[in-house]
């Protein structure tokens, strides 16, 4: 009885680790295990989810029952490699499903994103955005690659659901927030890195990467409470809408992010910053409200903990535990 986590990153590592605690067995999953994995004691196998066979082999050998799935390729590796993305993000997905479908598995979680709702944006009302928001399904499509992939991942986890009677379960994270070396190829974790390195080390941020900066207000969530999301919609008895927004309802101009951040490093210095016209991650438009997280309380049981500054807090003391370390 094992749930299998794709996917060695920061969400797949603290979703494992939340699952071993509540004496579940857990086995993690990732094309290239890093040693932030191995460090944290977890069992890790290397598995590229494109390779249908030894995924299915896994799932087989070692008695998994459910599959929470998080690995996926990030925009800024996107940005470099796109078939590599499209492969992972959306035929990995689709192995997911498949060996779900063929084994019988219980239940499936596929982390998606918000980011998916982005491209409607200039539309909808200034209300909290539900999960199933008004969608043009040309003149509102993708306007990324990565949110391409997570709309069609979403899109297939749906039909799945519906054809075959498989139990999926969708999650939407607002942008997630971590630092360190595994969240550079994350927009909202290199722009959380850069403020703390920028903190920490007295010499001002240069945010002078487009996507880093943003017009309007973005909603963001703390990598922790997306492991916890996952473990929630693993075990909730009846998700119902089986699509959910992991958000904490609040949401922030790039200046209130700043603020936040210089509560904790007052001396913080910014170079020359210079907004965009558009949305956060160079997307064309501003957000019209923060996502309307209600369904995931109703249904999931699940409500996010930690605040901005939490976050702030937590992955300032991660940075410079690190920094230590490596000194």
């Amino acid at each position: 009885m094992t749930v299998l986590i794709t996917g060695a990153g920061m969400i797949g590592r603290l979703t494992a680790a939340r699952l071993r605690a509540r004496g579940e067995n857990v086995l993690l999953a990732d094309i290239a295990p890093g040693p932030a994995a191995q460090a944290d004691g977890l069992e890790v196998v290397s598995c590229d989810v494109t390779d249908l066979t030894r995924l299915d082999q896994l799932v087989a050998d070692h008695g998994v029952v459910s599959i929470v799935h998080t690995a996926a390729l990030l925009s800024t590796a996107i940005r470099r490699d796109p078939l590599a993305g499209i492969r992972v993000n959306t035929m990995g997905t689709a192995n997911v499903l498949e060996i779900a479908r063929r084994r019988k598995l219980a239940r499936v979680v596929i982390a998606s994103s918000t980011t998916v709702t982005y491209s409607a944006f200039a539309s909808l009302p200034a209300t909290p955005i539900p999960e199933d928001f008004p969608y043009r399904i040309v003149s509102e499509r993708p306007a990324s690659i990565y949110a391409a992939t997570k709309i069609a991942g979403e899109h297939l986890a749906l039909a799945y659901a519906s054809l075959y009677d498989l139990d999926v379960v969708v999650l939407r994270y607002a942008a997630v927030l971590g630092a360190g070396p595994e969240a550079a190829t994350s927009v909202p974790g290199k722009l959380l890195g850069c403020l703390l390195r920028a903190g920490q080390s007295g010499i001002a941020a240069r945010l002078d990467d487009p996507v880093l900066t943003w017009n309007g207000r973005e909603e963001f969530v703390d990598a922790r409470d997306c492991a916890a999301a996952n473990v929630a919609a693993l075990h909730a008895p009846a998700p119902a809408q089986r699509v959910y927004h992991i958000a904490t309802g609040r949401w922030f101009s790039l200046d209130e992010f700043i603020d936040v951040v210089r509560e904790r490093y007052p001396s913080l210095d910014i170079a020359e910053l210079k907004l965009p016209a558009g949305g956060f991650a160079a997307f064309p438009h501003v957000r019209p409200a923060p996502s309307d997280a209600g369904a995931a309380q109703r249904e999931l049981g699940f409500t996010t903990r930690y605040s901005l500054a939490d976050t702030v807090a937590h992955f300032a003391e991660s940075l410079q535990t690190a920094s230590r370390q490596s000194a």
